[in-house]
């Protein structure tokens, strides 16, 4: 093949692939005031909680408050509910309700053994509960269900120890604690050093079903990092 050719090929390769990333952006953008209750399906994000809280130190702890101090203190917080997020086959709606209707303070304590911080659950609502069309009570009603509808492996469970893992390895090991769990219906996200979530595709009835293609199309590292589920 002559040099020209090679150059060709090299372009026509490149074009593909800024084409593929253009799609994949325009996928994830979010669609603000959307009429609450119309979306296709729930993305229910796991987060791993010791990787928030080491970018968070080396950040100095910027933002930190009394969210965080609970996230990030002595408790052991391993997976925790990030959120459950209405999406579209393309994109996702967001703040369908402005300003968004309040929650009661007791309703946001309930919630902390899953989403161990009260700005966490109120930011939660108000960008993605709102377009549920749920009332908030029934919204959260629907996140501990679709958190009790998957079990942690039982690796992760309590991780003493930090460990390096591939995302396939975590997606295997979701899939051996969970046999109805279809393979194509989870996906792991990281940042360039760690593991930052495992999500997770529902029905709206919270039935398991396969993510569109550009959700699974999420962390890209061969290896990443687990941090020790040892709080803070």
């Amino acid at each position: 093949m002559s040099a020209d050719a090679v150059l060709r090929a090299l372009r026509a390769v490149l074009f593909v692939l800024l084409v593929a990333a253009a799609v994949d952006a325009a996928c994830a953008q979010p669609q603000a005031g959307s009429e609450p209750g119309r979306f296709d399906f729930y993305l229910l994000a796991l987060s791993w909680s010791p990787s928030y809280c080491a970018s968070l130190r080396e950040r100095g702890g910027e933002g930190a408050g009394r969210a965080e101090t609970m996230q990030c203190g002595a408790r052991p917080f391993g997976f925790v509910v990030h959120g459950l997020w209405p999406q579209f086959e393309r994109g996702f709606p967001l703040n369908c309700q402005q300003p968004a209707p309040r929650i009661p303070r007791s309703l946001v304590d309930s919630m902390l053994d899953l989403m161990p911080s009260p700005r966490l659950v109120f930011v939660e609502w108000d960008r993605h509960g709102t377009c549920s069309g749920l009332e908030p009570t029934a919204y959260f009603e629907a996140v501990r269900k679709a958190r009790a509808a998957v079990q942690i492996p039982p690796a992760y469970a309590r991780l003493a120890e930090p460990v390096t893992v591939s995302p396939d390895e975590v997606i295997e090991a979701f899939l051996q604690a969970n046999p109805s769990l279809p393979r194509d219906a989870v996906t792991v996200t990281c940042d360039r050093s760690r593991l930052s979530e495992v999500r997770i595709c529902m029905r709206k009835d919270l039935s398991f079903r396969a993510c569109p293609e550009s959700v699974r199309r999420a962390c890209r590292q061969e290896k990443v990092a687990m941090p020790a589920a040892r709080g803070g």
